[in-house]
C-alpha cells in the first residue's frame, strides 16, 4: 500500500484540482453575472417606458432611481460653474460639462442636498463655453438618473477642472460643494443653454452587451478539459 501511495501522482492531482476549482469558480461567477446583467437590462427597458417623475417623488417612493427619468428645477444652472469630463461621442472627441444642482429640502425628506448634472457634450473643436456668473434663475431639467462606478486605479488624475474619469466626490469638491452630494448623476435631456447650440445634451445608452453566457461556457469547458487531461494521464501511467 505504501508503495502505491508513493507512486500516486500527488503533484499532478493537486495542480489539476486547483485548476479545476479555479475554472469552476470563474464559470459560476460568470453565470451570476449573466443573471445580474439580464435583470439590469430588464430594469432599463422598464424605466425607459415610464414617464418622467419629480425627483422628490422618486426619492420619496423609495424606488431604485437608476435609469429613471426625472424632472428637477436647478437654480442658476445656465450660468453655473462647471468641470469638464474628457469624453468621446459619436466618434468625436470632446468634453461633458458637469455642474452642481442644489436641491431644495422638503420637510421630513432626507434627500441629498446636491446632485451633479451632466449638462451635455461639447466637441473639442469648440473653444467657447457658457458664461459663469451667479444667478438664481431656475432651469427646468428633464434628466436620466445614472450611477457611475468609482474611477479605476489606472484613471488619470484630474487637471484643475478637466477630469478623465467620472469621480463624483472629487468633482463636487472642485465645484465648491460642501454639502452631501448624491452618488448618482443627472444626465440632462434638455439643454440648460438652448441658445448655445454647441451643447448637446444626452444620456448614456441603457443597452448592454451580454456575453456572460459565452464566458461561462468557456470556463466550464476548460474545467472539463482539465478533468479529461487528468484522466488521460492516469491511464497512460504504467501499472507496475
Amino acid at each position: 500500500m505504501s508503495a502505491r501511495l508513493s507512486r500516486f501522482p500527488w503533484a499532478l492531482t493537486i495542480v489539476c484540482g486547483l485548476a479545476l476549482v479555479a475554472l469552476v469558480c470563474l464559470g459560476v461567477w460568470q453565470t451570476q453575472r449573466l443573471f445580474w446583467k439580464r435583470g439590469l437590462m430588464a430594469e432599463a427597458e422598464a424605466a425607459a417606458d415610464r414617464p418622467p417623475v419629480s425627483l422628490y417623488d422618486l426619492f420619496d417612493s423609495g424606488e431604485r432611481p437608476e435609469f429613471r427619468r426625472v424632472t428637477i428645477r436647478c437654480p442658476g444652472l445656465a450660468t453655473a460653474a462647471y468641470v469638464e469630463l474628457q469624453s468621446i461621442e459619436g466618434g468625436q472627441a470632446g468634453v461633458r460639462l458637469i455642474s452642481a444642482c442644489p436641491i431644495e429640502k422638503h420637510t421630513g425628506m432626507a434627500i441629498p442636498s446636491v446632485y451633479l448634472v451632466d449638462r451635455g457634450f461639447v466637441a473639442e473643436a469648440v473653444s467657447s463655453r457658457p458664461p459663469v456668473e451667479r444667478s438664481a434663475d431656475p432651469v427646468e431639467v428633464v434628466a436620466v438618473v445614472r450611477e457611475a462606478p468609482p474611477p479605476g486605479p489606472m484613471a488619470l488624475a484630474p487637471e484643475r477642472r478637466r477630469f478623465y474619469a467620472r469621480d463624483v466626490p472629487t468633482m463636487a469638491r472642485v465645484l465648491g460643494v460642501t454639502a452631501d452630494v448624491a452618488p448618482q448623476t443627472l444626465f440632462a435631456l434638455n439643454s440648460s443653454n438652448p441658445e448655445w447650440l454647441a451643447l448637446k445634451p444626452s444620456a448614456p445608452p441603457s443597452t448592454f452587451s451580454n456575453n456572460h453566457l459565452g464566458y461561462a461556457l468557456t470556463w466550464f469547458g476548460l474545467a472539463l478539459a482539465v478533468v479529461g487531461f487528468y484522466i488521460a494521464l492516469l491511464r497512460r501511467r504504467p501499472k507496475s
